[in-house]
């Protein structure tokens, strides 16, 4: 399940459970929508902390979505997940998508004030890994 909402600060993502491809390419096509209207700067807050790893045809897809948001504008990214296995497979893709260097990843099983955390990096710069 995926689910797309216009917050102040840009778009809040949230991914949970199993997602294969065909509901991951229907996350893209509703984000090119969507991102039609995008602000010419923004933020996006991802939150995965209920999603299952992604196969192989998914990550392609998620990767395609992660170039499509960076190209319409997204100057940082944050992702909350639960689980280091998580954490390491969309590191990995950010890398492989060349977001990596706007997005950073926050464990809500270790940081407390995750959502605060998340929000100050993508509206306001403040690095959470500094």
């Amino acid at each position: 399940m995926y689910q797309i909402e216009n917050k102040d600060y840009g778009y809040k993502l949230t991914f949970s459970d199993f997602i294969k491809a065909a509901e991951m390419e229907n996350w893209v096509a509703e984000s090119e929508k969507v991102l039609e209207n995008a602000p010419g700067d923004f933020g996006v807050f991802v939150d995965m902390r209920m999603l299952k790893p992604l196969p192989k045809d998914s990550q392609e897809q998620m990767q395609t979505g992660q170039k499509l948001y960076k190209k319409k504008g997204m100057v940082r990214s944050v992702v909350i997940v639960d689980n280091s296995i998580t954490k390491l497979q969309f590191k990995r893709i950010a890398q492989q998508t060349g977001i990596y260097e706007w997005e950073r990843y926050i464990d809500s099983s270790s940081e407390q004030d995750w959502e605060r955390v998340g929000i100050e990096w993508i509206a306001n710069g403040v690095d959470p890994d500094k």
